[in-house]
């Protein structure tokens, strides 16, 4: 295929939506598939269909003509669509008709499985005025209003809705002009055209909201930092409905590129798949969370020969998200694969958040392939904080470490809070939060940076190296604080938990907390229980606690083995440590056993105090300003 007329920078858009007339336009792309949506066959080769740019800007059209005659610019709207291409036509469809979308997963339309409280907050936040669904969950919930009580808060809302379903507004044709230069009537750059919620990693997910005009810049910025173009082929499987799966949506619209999409079920269900997109379609680039590289290590039966042969050599971005990145996950993976074409140059850790509209930054940089990452206290780092000189400064997203007690910048080699500078990517703020929008988007420095706003991330990081790399080492919210100052990352815990007993524990699926400060408490799914007798189960927690008292110098006070599926996470894997804290603490997991150790070991106290001291050094330390 031909690629005439085309500059990576040229025709920028102010909108994403914009990009689609122009591609449509243009006789090398109106053929081109934009999307293409595979399922898993039995046959052993994957199903898919696929929607090229000129489908999907006449679909978009046709769709936002619909929305338009029956709804006003700035009315919000629920998405209520399965993963799929219908889902991508209905996000850009909104997008050009001028409305809100608050896309979101879908719940069990019988609402039997306590999975609907992120739905009832989404329709009492928002306030949308319609729902899209597909035919058979429309009526599914029908159902469920028709046989509800009259004081059911949930069918309440569900009643005061306008419910279109997805098949309606693809059936039918709507005239298309395809002039390219009739004036837009969609989401101006200003004006917000979607609501994200926050993954939950941290806390109650919150609404922010993104104007059309800041989710275009961020994709611009991630466009160039990955080097993406239309010969680049992408593959995810990650939710469509926030954070890097729907930015991939818009990433591949403003790239010119092509995008396979399967669904998260999918790849859980067999992980081998995903290699077998890559393999199968070429594919360049993939973003995946952290946890996905050693799941497909064990699951991904590389050498499978009633399947097909795995061949990654095409891949030039293996974009790794779901921060702290472990090095010797990394490297476990890529031992793996060489062998299957895999460049280690490829690996592209990476950093952002809802906030930000995503994109923050990357570690790799096409300039430094050959150049291997660092290595701080086992992590990879997300993020290369020196710019070339050819960099473009207006599209760099700055990012500072920050003393979170202080508001004061921290040197380079000493840990803090993550804050990014105000930027055109900037998110604008949480929906009816205004003090804690105030507080999180509009945070000052102190110091000469006074007047310039910033966006606390509530993740720490440290800045290493000459070349300013950024390690993001954990959260500020899930920090473990001992005597003298010392602090602790609730995952390195979690680390060493799984690491004891490997065998028995599942990978990902444990959280480490304090209870009331006096005590450090670690929950860990079982792979299976009801097959381990007591004693067994005892040994394994003893495990537990001396390993992670040989590798972190930590006495835990508190251990329990519970069944698989009790830890809660967000629908990217994140673990939900305040979550599983409160619902440990109210007796709500199927513990299988609980251990606490009351006694103090003289051995153990007297390692841990030396370990103490020695990190010590490692505290915070502010910088002055008259060094700037």
């Amino acid at each position: 295929m031909s690629f005439e007329n085309y500059d990576p920078y040229f025709p920028d858009q102010v909108v994403v939506d914009q990009y689609l007339p122009v591609w449509a336009n243009l006789p090398s792309y109106r053929s081109k598939p934009a999307f293409i949506w595979a399922e898993d066959g039995s046959s052993g080769s994957p199903k898919c269909s696929s929607l090229t740019y000129e489908g999907l800007n006449y679909s978009v059209h046709s769709i936002a003509s619909q929305l338009a005659l029956s709804f006003q610019r700035g009315d919000t709207v629920v998405i209520l669509c399965s993963p799929g291409l219908e889902l991508v036509e209905i996000l850009f469809g909104c997008q050009r008709a001028g409305l809100v979308g608050v896309p979101i997963i879908p719940p069990n339309p019988t609402f039997s499985n306590d999975n609907h409280h992120h739905l009832i907050r989404v329709l009492s936040q928002t306030r949308p005025k319609v729902a899209i669904a597909d035919r058979g969950y429309i009526a599914n919930v029908q159902e469920y209003i028709k046989r509800s009580r009259p004081e059911n808060p949930l069918a309440n809302l569900l009643r005061n809705l306008v419910w279109i379903s997805m098949e309606s507004l693809r059936e039918e044709n709507v005239s298309y002009d395809k002039s390219i230069h009739s004036s837009y009537q969609g989401c101006k750059q200003d004006e917000v055209y979607l609501i994200q919620y926050t993954s939950g990693a941290t806390g109650i997910p919150k609404p922010v909201l993104v104007t059309a005009g800041a989710a275009a810049h961020n994709v611009r910025v991630a466009r160039k930092s990955y080097d993406l173009h239309p010969n680049s082929i992408i593959t995810s499987w990650l939710p469509q409905y926030h954070d890097c799966g729907l930015m991939f949506l818009l990433l591949t619209i403003v790239s010119g590129a092509t995008c396979v999409l399967t669904s998260p079920n999918a790849f859980i269900n067999r992980p081998r798949l995903w290699l077998e997109l890559i393999t199968k379609f070429k594919a360049t680039c993939t973003p995946v969370p952290s946890f996905t590289l050693p799941l497909v290590v064990k699951r991904g039966k590389a050498s499978d020969e009633q399947r097909l042969p795995i061949n990654l050599s095409t891949m030039k971005n293996l974009i790794i998200i779901n921060e702290p990145i472990y090095h010797e996950a990394i490297k476990q993976f890529v031992d793996v694969f060489t062998k299957f074409g895999l460049k280690p140059s490829s690996i592209s850790p990476s950093y952002g958040l809802a906030e930000n509209c995503t994109f923050v930054s990357t570690a790799w940089r096409s300039r430094l392939q050959e150049v291997d990452f660092p290595i701080y206290k086992k992590l990879l780092p997300s993020a290369k904080l020196r710019y070339d000189e050819e960099d473009d400064e207006e599209e760099q997203i700055n990012i500072y470490i920050v003393d979170e007690e202080t508001n004061e910048l921290v040197e380079d080699g000493f840990e803090g809070e993550i804050w990014i500078a105000s930027s055109p990517s900037n998110a604008s703020g949480y929906l009816h939060h205004p003090s804690l929008t105030q507080e999180i988007f509009q945070s000052r420095l102190k110091g000469s940076f006074s007047q310039q706003h910033f966006i606390r991330t509530g993740d720490r990081g440290i800045i290493k190296g000459t070349e300013r790399f950024l390690f993001v080492t954990g959260r500020c919210s899930d920090i473990i604080k001992h005597e003298n100052g010392f602090e602790t990352h609730a995952h390195y815990l979690e680390t060493a938990a799984y690491e004891s007993c490997m065998r028995f524990l599942r990978g990902g699926c444990i959280a480490a907390f304090d209870i009331d400060g006096s005590m450090i408490a670690i929950v860990a799914e079982m792979q299976r229980s009801g097959e381990e007798d007591e004693g067994m189960l005892r040994r394994i927690c003893e495990g537990i606690r001396g390993f992670t008292m040989k590798e972190e110098g930590i006495e835990v006070g508190l251990i329990a083995l519970v069944k698989s599926g009790s830890i809660p996470k967000t629908t990217s894997g994140k673990i939900q440590r305040w979550l599983a804290k409160d619902r440990f603490m109210r007796g709500e997991m199927g513990v299988v056993m609980e251990m606490k150790f009351s006694e103090e070991d003289e051995s153990l106290k007297k390692t841990l105090g030396q370990t103490l001291m020695i990190r010590q050094s490692e505290k915070r330390k502010p910088l002055l300003y008259s060094n700037l």
